[in-house]
This record gives structure tokens, C-alpha cells and sequence, in this order.
């Protein structure tokens, strides 16, 4: 008789121990946290961190324990990939904020696709990110045929530019914007001098700028990221050469003036994450994000978190609408597509492609070391 009672005891704390272990779900976040695009990924990390942060209440009333789980891929796709299928594995985790790359978003989010695990992009502006029609790819941030175009407007109507150089760092992202921006900038009848992909890795531009002294552009477009910009502008710098630079979001970052030093000037950027200045709602975030993480939020970390808001906001209307009952996969990504979202930076609703309807975008200048705002563009998805 003791053996059946102890036989019941252990099966019921089983029982038990198997309840509130469903009752676990989890956001994951795949970004790179190292590397050389380290900064921006951290900053989506955290941000998305807090919002899960505050939200963890919320989910505990409705009985579930929520935790955030985060994945580095080092900017790689490959690494992203396999990042990808970590997440599918781990059943708790009902959807990711991510990536930074959308060389990294396109491969990873069709490791997810046939899972259902819903994703929100904090800044993949490539068109092929959403352009594939998956049910479970979406993005709070404008994309390169957006972005491009608002970068030849600005090399036009601000720069006056006649003659421009392209170049791009051969990833999906740099030369996905760098032929948005330069298809634009023919439209409006600019001189295409020379356009040319650059390795992402390379950090030696001695070829490149004497090129540049030859051709004698008015502009120089460079699709990349600040990685690798950072040490472009400083080379080109230390040569006498003044020529504005211009790019897309990939610039967005401190480490950007860190890494071009004195040459940290005549450098302009459009970026689909806002500076802080320019979203009220941000500042009393910002007050929060420094207080965790010790470190100033960026752009990035804005969007991370407004990212993970959708997400996040999505697994409660999926759990309200199956009942009060812990949402399926399936689930979370119908109600993130579906849904009408107000987070930080405005309303967030998706097209049937997951890209915003509505977005804004802006231009920031780099002089003499300090940025500032040079401009803000609506975008409208029709």
C-alpha cells in the first residue's frame, strides 16, 4: 500500500512539474553580439530584454513565465541558419526578434517558416526579406526601395551632386541599397562614375581612393555598414579627400565616429531606426534602458524593443483568442500578422507580405565627430 501512494506521489509531482514547465514560453533574438557589427546587435538584444522585462508581469497573470533567450550570429548567415534551427528545437519559444543582416534574416526566417515561429525584423531593409510572401517574416522598419531612393534625394537636392561613386560590400544588404540608390540616382540624371562591390572583411581602401582622386566624384554612395565605413572614412580622410560619403542605416552607430576618428565628418546616413531626439515616447525609455544595461540607448535598441512589443503583444491576443489557453506557433504568427500594434515609434500594422504600412525614415549628418538630423522621409506601403 505505501508503494502505491509513493508510486501516486512521484507521478502527480511529474504530472506537476510537466504543467508548469508548458507554461514557459520564451521571445528569442538572434543578432550578432560579436564581431564587428556587435554594437547594433547588443543594442537589439537589450532592447527587446526590455521589453520582456516589462511585459513579464503581464504574461504572469495569464500563467505563463516569460524569458528571453538570445543567439549570436556573428553577422553570418550560416551561423544565423543554424541559430534558427535551435530555436525551432526548443518548443517553449513562440517567436524572435531579428536579425541585423538581412544576408542572415533571409536564410533564417526559412528555417522558421515551415514551424511557424513568427519573426519581427528590427531592421532588415533588403525587399527580398518580405518579397518571398512568408507567413511568418515581418519588419517594423522601411525597406531599400524606400531607403535607396530617400539617400539619391538627399545626394540630389542637399549634396548637389553631378558625379557619384557606388560602392557596396558585396552582402545582400550593402548592394541591395547601393542599387536602389544608384538606379534612383541615374532617374534623376546624376553621373554614375564607377560602381563596384568591396568584400565586407576589407579594411584596406589604398586601391579604392586612388581611384577616387582620379574620378574626382562630387559624392561617394557606400552601401555597407560602420564596420567597415568607419575605417573607409578615415583612410579617405587622411588623404585630404573631403568628399561627402553617404550610405543607409548600417552606419547607425557611435562606434561609427569611434572607428573614422578625425575623418568622422561629411558623413550622411539615412537610417530606419530614429535618434532618440525624435520620438517623445523614447526619452523615459532610454532612462530605463541605461538603467539596466548600462550603456546609452541607440536607434537600434528602439527598435529592438518596439519589435519585441509586436511580438510579444501578439503571443497575448493569440492567448486570449485560443481560450486563455498557452498559444501555438501556428497561433502567434496569424495574430502578429493580423494585429494593429502602438508602440514607441507609432502604429505598427503589417501588409500581407509582413512589411509596415506605415514608416519613417530618417537622414542624419556626421560633423566634425557630433551627429544631428538632417531630415525625416514618410514612408507609405500602398
Amino acid at each position: 500500500m505505501k508503494k502505491t501512494v509513493l508510486s501516486l506521489t512521484v507521478l502527480t509531482a511529474l504530472a506537476l512539474g510537466s504543467a508548469n514547465a508548458a507554461t514557459v514560453v520564451k521571445l528569442a533574438t538572434i543578432s550578432p553580439l560579436s564581431g564587428s557589427s556587435s554594437n547594433l546587435g547588443l543594442q537589439i538584444k537589450n532592447g527587446a530584454q526590455l521589453a520582456v522585462n516589462e511585459m513579464k508581469a503581464e504574461f504572469a497573470k495569464a500563467g505563463m513565465t516569460l524569458s528571453l533567450v538570445a543567439y549570436d550570429d556573428q553577422a553570418d548567415p550560416a551561423t544565423g541558419t543554424a541559430a534558427a534551427r535551435r530555436v525551432v528545437a526548443d518548443r517553449s519559444i513562440l517567436g524572435v526578434v531579428g536579425t541585423l543582416n538581412s544576408g542572415v534574416a533571409i536564410p533564417a526566417s526559412a528555417v522558421l517558416a515551415p514551424s511557424h515561429v513568427t519573426m519581427v525584423s528590427p531592421a532588415n531593409t533588403n525587399e527580398k526579406v518580405t518579397d518571398r510572401g512568408l507567413a511568418n517574416m515581418n519588419r517594423v522598419c522601411a525597406r531599400d526601395d524606400a531607403q535607396g531612393p530617400a539617400g539619391a534625394d538627399f545626394v540630389v537636392n542637399t549634396l548637389k551632386a553631378k558625379k557619384v561613386y557606388v560602392l557596396n560590400d558585396k552582402t545582400p544588404y550593402g548592394q541591395g541599397l547601393a542599387d536602389q540608390a544608384e538606379k534612383a540616382m541615374k532617374a534623376k540624371g546624376l553621373t554614375v562614375v564607377q560602381s563596384e562591390g568591396v568584400a565586407a572583411e576589407d579594411r584596406d581602401f589604398t586601391a579604392l581612393i586612388t581611384k577616387i582622386q582620379t574620378l574626382r566624384p562630387d559624392a561617394i554612395y557606400f552601401g555597407g555598414l560602420y564596420g567597415q565605413v568607419g575605417p573607409f572614412a578615415k583612410q579617405l580622410r587622411d588623404k585630404g579627400i573631403q568628399t561627402p560619403i553617404i550610405g543607409g542605416d548600417g552606419y547607425d552607430s557611435d562606434d561609427l565616429t569611434k572607428l573614422a576618428g578625425t575623418g568622422a565628418n561629411n558623413i550622411y546616413f539615412t537610417t530606419v531606426a530614429p535618434p532618440l531626439d525624435a520620438v517623445p515616447a523614447a526619452k523615459a525609455l532610454s532612462t530605463s534602458f541605461q538603467s539596466a544595461f548600462k550603456t546609452d540607448m541607440q536607434g537600434f535598441g528602439l527598435m529592438g524593443y518596439d519589435s519585441a512589443k509586436v511580438v510579444l503583444q501578439g503571443m497575448l491576443n493569440a492567448y486570449k483568442a485560443a481560450g486563455n489557453k498557452v498559444p501555438t506557433r501556428t497561433q502567434v504568427e496569424s495574430a502578429v500578422r493580423t494585429g494593429t500594434f502602438n508602440v514607441v515609434t507609432g502604429q505598427v500594422k503589417f501588409d500581407k507580405n509582413g512589411d509596415r504600412q506605415t514608416a519613417k525614415m530618417y537622414v542624419i549628418a556626421v560633423k566634425n565627430g557630433a551627429r544631428s538630423t538632417a531630415g525625416t522621409v514618410n514612408v507609405v506601403r500602398q
